[in-house]
């Protein structure tokens, strides 16, 4: 079942041509993942999928299928700063979600029993509990615990969550998605991977990590020059896919170049283009010549970087703790770090990975012990937070501002221009104001700003959050080279296997676990784990339950025994009453004395039922001995 299908579609900006008549087709239960630079027209293409762009070209076409609900996350969601999150998660027409947004209202202030009577009532006539236990569910694991809480005082992060979840939790039949795992954690990201595998969910997204594209996608669309490439696979299959499309690019590019010097030989024995044929001639030769230098393009990096000298005293924590008021962040710890380190730091949101960043960098004191940096240590720290870039300077200005070069070995040097085309800004761009660039472009300068000052403890705050797959690989390949002391804090899977060699696992309540080996390995190691307290508790309560079962080892007394009998009879006749009760509130006469009798009465029977249970429970546990 198609779901949507673009013909001819062209978008220019000014005098830059995003795309030019392509095309592309999404059916239903496909996952899409859309790769191109930063600034190339990733965003655009997905307003246009979305509908909320216009299509331009002689000849386009949008075609939508009828009916489809279509879900997209934006990568900077817009929410009312003035909503709670309760309004921003429950903004639907949908009946059962209404119903379900009043009632938690009326969980929230709790001393409104009429309310929660009526509320209760509604839900059990819409049939909503299970949906409202998936949503609360959903909200659980993205960790949105405090819907009473204003949006203007949520962070960034905190807001891309809530936007996830409420596209989730809606359920449209056409998801687009940009950047969905940004500000996740590594738990959120893998339940994500694992939702989003669901063969009926239509996806259409942007991400920059690559496991997760290899875990969901099946088919890829890259955008490069205007054109769109279709490649048939995970990422695994994309990758080879391009290595073979690259092959014939350049047997072309070989073959243009033989092409282009024999043209290029004719062209200069022309004094002028005289006639038709001779004026053709001369502009295929240019045309020709625009395509060798455009498939010549070369982004590969080989720099042997000269940073400043590294003591035999780097960083040492000697019995470090740190704590905000009864919530431990580090707890005595002791480390010193070597030379050429490189250390991944793991944990869930909130653990106290940054803090730990700022005891290193001494931006905040320990509350006992002590932080030594050596005197030749001099820290780069890419914070995703600390981005301040001067809007009315030209790119090249602000990297020279901080360094007109990079020293290298045995003498050489890398000018900040050389440094910036290999970051993928081309000498053109080295000219345009800051202003003028993306948001993944701006990410990407932020980095060079850093990487320019030449420091010899490089620390990166989620590096890849906003870049591009292509800057990503670049960076990667810069920091292979890199010689100095490296920490990494990011959610990026792939990125955290191929620079790291340990980890710090923050396991909360202050304790760290140095893991010596890669996240992957680490995963699988902590995944056995559980599986193996998984099989020993259910052993347990097999055991449990053939003791309860076998009556030559009785746990109860005669009399406990019968009570235990009556118990169940109790509950459930009970239950039975309070279903009955319930049903009285969908009676839309019913008076108020009425309500207000039959909630005291709703009450008593709760509270039997839980005195019950817990009496119920003792009695079983004793059983079960």
């Amino acid at each position: 079942m198609n779901f949507l299908t673009l013909e001819n579609i062209t978008k220019i900006y000014g005098e830059k041509t995003l795309f030019n008549n392509i095309s592309l087709h999404i059916d239903k239960g496909q996952k899409i993942a859309l790769i191109a630079k930063n600034g190339s027209g990733k965003s655009t293409l997905m307003r246009v999928i979305a509908g909320q762009d216009g299509a331009e070209g002689e000849h386009a076409k949008v075609i939508f299928r009828k009916n489809i609900k279509i879900g997209f996350l934006h990568q900077e969601p817009d929410f009312d700063p003035e909503h709670g999150i309760l309004d921003a998660i429950f903004d639907s027409s949908n009946p059962m979600i209404q119903a379900i947004k009043v009632y938690e209202e009326a969980l929230i202030f709790s001393d409104k029993h009429d309310q929660m009577q009526a509320a209760m009532a509604k839900m059990e006539e819409l049939k909503a509990w299970e949906v409202e236990a998936r949503i609360n569910e959903i909200l659980s694991k993205f960790k949105i615990f405090n819907l009473d809480q204003k949006i203007k005082t949520l962070s960034g992060g905190q807001k891309k969550r809530l936007a996830l979840a409420k596209l989730i939790i809606e359920e449209p039949d056409f998801m687009i998605l940009d950047e969905p795992t940004n500000h996740l954690d590594l738990d959120m990201i893998e339940w994500l991977e694992k939702y989003l595998q669901q063969p009926g969910l239509t996806v259409f997204m942007v991400t920059h990590d690559r496991y997760f594209l290899e875990n969901v996608t099946d088919t890829f669309y890259e955008l490069e020059d205007g054109k769109l490439y279709r490649y048939k696979g995970n990422y695994s299959a994309y990758l080879e896919k391009k290595a073979v499309r690259a092959e014939v690019e350049n047997a072309t590019l070989e073959k243009n170049r033989k092409l282009l010097s024999k043209e290029l030989e004719w062209v200069r024995r022309q004094p002028q283009a005289r006639g038709t044929k001779a004026k053709s001639r001369v502009d295929a030769f240019y045309n020709l010549k625009d395509e060798t230098e455009r498939v010549g393009d070369n982004t590969s990096m080989e720099i042997n970087i000269n940073t400043q000298r590294i003591g035999s005293k780097i960083v040492e924590l000697h019995n470090v703790s740190k704590s905000y008021g009864d919530r431990k962040i580090v707890d005595k710890l002791d480390y010193k770090f070597r030379r050429k380190e490189r250390l991944g730091i793991v944990g869930p949101n909130g653990a106290g990975k940054s803090t730990f960043i700022k005891l290193l960098t001494q931006e905040i004191k320990p509350d006992t012990g002590k932080v030594v940096v050596g005197d030749t240590i001099v820290f780069g720290h890419y914070n995703q937070d600390g981005m301040s870039l001067r809007e009315d300077r030209r790119v090249i200005e602000v990297i020279t501002d901080i360094a007109e070069y990079i020293p290298l070995d045995k003498g050489q040097k890398l000018t900040a221009a050389s440094l910036l085309e290999k970051f993928l800004f081309s000498r053109g761009q080295q000219q345009v104001f800051v202003s003028q660039l993306s948001g993944g472009e701006k990410r990407r300068l932020y980095l060079l700003t850093i990487l320019m000052a030449n420091p010899n403890f490089l620390i990166l705050d989620e590096p890849t959050n906003d870049l591009d797959i292509l800057t990503i690989n670049v960076l990667e390949d810069f920091l292979m080279d890199y010689p100095g002391c490296l920490i990494v804090v990011t959610h990026d899977r792939f990125f955290m296997d191929k620079m790291v060699e340990h980890l710090f696992v923050f396991e909360g309540e202050g304790k760290i676990k140095d893991y010596n080996g890669q996240y992957s390995d680490y995963r699988a190691d902590k995944n056995a784990a559980e599986a193996e307290e998984r099989k020993a508790k259910n052993e347990i309560e097999k055991k449990t339950s053939t003791t309860t079962l076998n009556p030559q080892a009785p746990r109860l007394s005669g009399s406990e025994r019968k009570e235990f009998s009556q118990l169940e009879k109790d509950i459930s006749r009970l239950e039975e009453q309070k279903a009955s009760i319930t049903a009285k509130f969908n009676d839309p006469e019913m008076s108020s004395d009425d309500i207000m009798k039959y909630a005291l009465e709703l009450g008593k029977i709760n509270e039997t039922i839980e005195m019950k249970e817990m009496r119920w429970l003792e009695l079983a546990e004793k059983d079960a001995q």
